[in-house]
């Protein structure tokens, strides 16, 4: 029987799994098609690598280890739902609920005294950030608006904040001693090994040992943390005089080593006075600001000086510019929580809402958006400006920028997490290869932060192809997003012209530009109603997947994202779950889920597509087809989630797509077996729809009692996402 891998993940996407899963095994299973569940959650890889401490019937699989594997063969046929990349608080708080839930899991252990716990944090260390993707990812990225979703949001465009000609808003960048002017890169001319080492006063350390392969580029970079700081200063002083906002975004999630040290230099910018007379006490507690502004007010009752230090925190924040909120009523502001401010929602989020964030007061304003490292802040600015020159864009007149992304193998600053190192002291950093020659080198002092990234060569060559495929597919221009400035950005230009001359591009229309003037470009296009693919490297895959289909569509979530794997196989995501944590909250407070899992829809109807190809299932295919045209109909009828109880949310809209695919089913005349069997499931649904409706209804407006976060009840949620009897019912006989 042909399997498709569906995986469970976290928060609202995890809840949504619990409604729609049962639906997705009951229609596949008269194809020929078997889905299997596996568990990929935050919780469900922490419980995976601490077997040791679990009783027996508390062990589980390591389903992301074999997923990986699964992804390297041609067999694999993955369904990715959003995870959560976590940051030190989520995986603290995770590790915690599980040991309130008798997992006798082990405590994280800061700064471990002994090999056991370095072992320990190790692991936990593995589990943190973007430890999901890089996994899975075996193929690039191909991600698109599908025509229905693109229509409909033209015949039903979302709200656009309108922009002011005079607005403040601006994006604050280093442009100097970062990330993006520090980068030195090679390629590698055979395979062997680099050795990463420290030189300083007390000798040489060896760092890291990096395998690499023929052809496989190599970057290495450093960001001066004095001149971070000096920036930093700079920048909340200029927020203070223009009274804007102040806002910091990065990616503490993803970049799990470098932005959370980072964030605590922005937090400790803003509160310079506390720190310089506090610091010791706060530091030798671990309350240096890089797990956010929440982590140390929350540990002040601990400290001798407690009260003392609340009071100095709040009187620098009254004297220094106001600051955004994540939430104004609950007084969480953008310095609270690492994670809850990430770059590629929150500045697609700002650039929509009039270039505005939420200030204390609670009302919107102008913001100071600082980005330190400049490798990607001119993107964001580029769109600032065009819209203070143009207005908003139109969501029923703009055109669309499908992004074809290198990502394959971890490539790229995605990869670069177990190359990342904070340095103790002053000294140089060199990279070394196998017959002793340095090949990069940086001086750095104490505190900077120092990364290598790897870009294999087998994937540049796959991502090149993949872009010449989509052009020639969809007659659209593509635009390679590569910056002269930058030496990684250079090298792979040149491979990028070397691999281009392998393929027929006669009649297409690829160019390189930097990624500023490419998203000029881009976004001069998008106001003529053209669309243009970006081809991009992992990072802007990733912002740029959330800044255009935000911008056109409303959300990210709506995008068609599928991964070719580069050995046969098919990965296929269904969208962002940066807004999963707040549809969580909505949930539990009043029994409603705003989570739309058309997300879902569309990369099961391309999982099944590929399988009828892979597994020679014309059956499948059938499915497919029907699935799409179902995701049509509830499109134009309006049945995907609203945002209020009382209204349709993402129960209802998982049995109005079980009615439509059923119907569709039932319709089709290319396989009779597939139409008999179906014919009565949508007879069934139709006429008892109105029973379904209410019942899904009815339990809406009261809280709702999951059984927890990270790791919530099985039954208890099953009982509250299943929640109509009668669809259950027909749903269940089916499977």
């Amino acid at each position: 029987m042909a399997t498709i891998m569906y995986t469970r993940t976290d928060e609202a996407p995890l809840l949504a799994t619990y409604s729609f899963l049962p639906i997705v095994k009951a229609f596949c299973a008269p194809a020929g098609v078997d889905v299997k569940l596996r568990d990929i959650s935050l919780a469900g890889r922490i419980l995976a690598l601490f077997g040791e401490y679990l009783r027996d019937d508390q062990r589980i699989e390591d389903a992301l280890a074999s997923l990986g594997e699964l992804a390297k063969s041609p067999e694999a046929n993955i369904i990715k739902l959003p995870n959560v990349s976590a940051s030190m608080p989520q995986l603290q708080a995770a590790i915690a609920e599980l040991q309130a839930k008798g997992y006798a899991v082990p405590d994280y252990p800061e700064n471990p005294a002994t090999d056991a716990e370095a072992s320990i944090k190790a692991r936990y260390d593995a589990v943190k950030g973007s430890a999901v993707n890089p996994v899975l990812r075996e193929g690039n990225s191909d991600r698109r608006a599908p025509l229905a979703v693109k229509n409909y949001a033209r015949s039903h465009p979302h709200s656009m904040g309108s922009w002011a000609s005079d607005s403040k808003t601006n994006v604050a960048t280093m442009g100097h001693d970062d990330f993006r002017t520090n980068e030195q890169s090679v390629i590698c001319p055979a395979d062997g090994t680099l050795t990463v080492r420290f030189v300083g006063a007390s000798g040489t350390t060896e760092l890291k040992r990096i395998k690499v392969l023929a052809g496989e580029v190599v970057d290495a970079t450093v960001l001066d943390v004095a001149k971070l700081d000096a920036f930093l200063a700079d920048a909340i002083a200029r927020a203070k005089a223009a009274d804007v906002l102040f806002s910091v975004h990065l990616k503490a999630t993803m970049m799990k080593v470098s932005d959370p040290i980072i964030f605590g230099h922005v937090v400790r910018a803003f509160l310079p006075q506390t720190f310089a007379t506090y610091g010791v006490q706060l530091n030798a507690v671990g309350l240096n600001g890089n797990n956010g502004l929440g982590a140390i007010l929350a540990g002040l009752g601990e400290l001798a000086d407690g009260d003392a230090i609340k009071a100095s925190i709040e009187a620098e924040l009254a004297a220094g510019p106001r600051l955004a909120m994540v939430n104004s009523e609950r007084g969480i502001t953008n310095l609270h929580v690492p994670s809850d401010v990430i770059v590629d929602a929150s500045m697609p989020a700002m650039i929509r809402t009039s270039g505005h964030m939420w200030g204390p007061d609670g009302r919107e304003d102008d913001t100071l958006a600082v980005i330190p490292d400049s490798s990607y802040a001119g993107v964001y600015q580029a769109v600032i400006d065009d819209c203070r020159e143009h207005g908003a864009f139109d969501p029923k007149t703009m055109g669309s920028v499908p992004n074809v992304g290198l990502m394959a193998q971890k490539a790229e600053e995605y990869g670069s997490h177990d190359k990342t190192f904070e340095m103790t002291a002053d000294g140089v950093v060199q990279v070394v290869d196998d017959a002793g020659t340095v090949v990069m080198e940086h001086q750095v002092h104490a505190g900077d932060i120092w990364r290598a990234c790897q870009t294999k060569d087998a994937p540049i060559q796959d991502w090149v192809k993949l872009a010449v495929t989509r052009a020639r597919l969809s007659g659209t221009p593509v635009i390679f997003w590569l910056d002269p400035e930058r030496a990684h950005d250079r090298n792979i230009a040149a491979l990028v012209t070397k691999y281009l001359a392998d393929h027929d591009t006669t009649g297409l229309d690829i160019t390189i530009a930097s990624p500023v003037e490419a998203c000029k470009t881009s976004v001069t296009r998008i106001r003529q109603g053209l669309d243009t693919i970006g081809a991009t490297g992992n990072v802007l895959r990733d912002y740029n997947t959330d800044l255009f289909p935000i911008l056109e569509l409303g959300t990210s979530a709506k995008m068609l994202s599928v991964v070719p794997l580069m050995n046969g196989g098919g990965l296929f995501e269904t969208g962002a779950g940066g807004s999963a944590p707040k549809h969580v909250q909505q949930l539990v407070e009043e029994n409603y889920l705003r989570w739309d899992s058309l997300g879902e829809f569309l990369a099961l109807a391309a999982s099944l597509e590929h399988l009828a190809q892979t597994e020679d299932n014309p059956k499948a295919a059938v499915l497919a087809a029907a699935l799409d045209k179902a995701t049509g109909r509830l499109l134009e009828d309006g049945k995907s989630p609203a945002r209020r109880v009382g209204q349709i949310d993402n129960r209802g809209s998982h049995f109005y797509e079980a009615l439509y695919w059923a119907q569709e089913l039932a319709a089709q005349t290319q396989d009779a077996d597939l139409a008999a069997t179906f014919a009565p499931i949508a007879a069934e649904l139709s006429e008892k729809a109105a029973t379904i409706d209410a019942e899904l209804l009815a339990v809406q407006g009261k809280p709702a009692d999951i059984g927890g976060y990270y790791s919530p009840d099985e039954a208890k949620v099953s009982a509250i996402m299943r929640a109509s009897a009668t669809f259950n019912a027909v749903i269940d006989a089916l499977g």
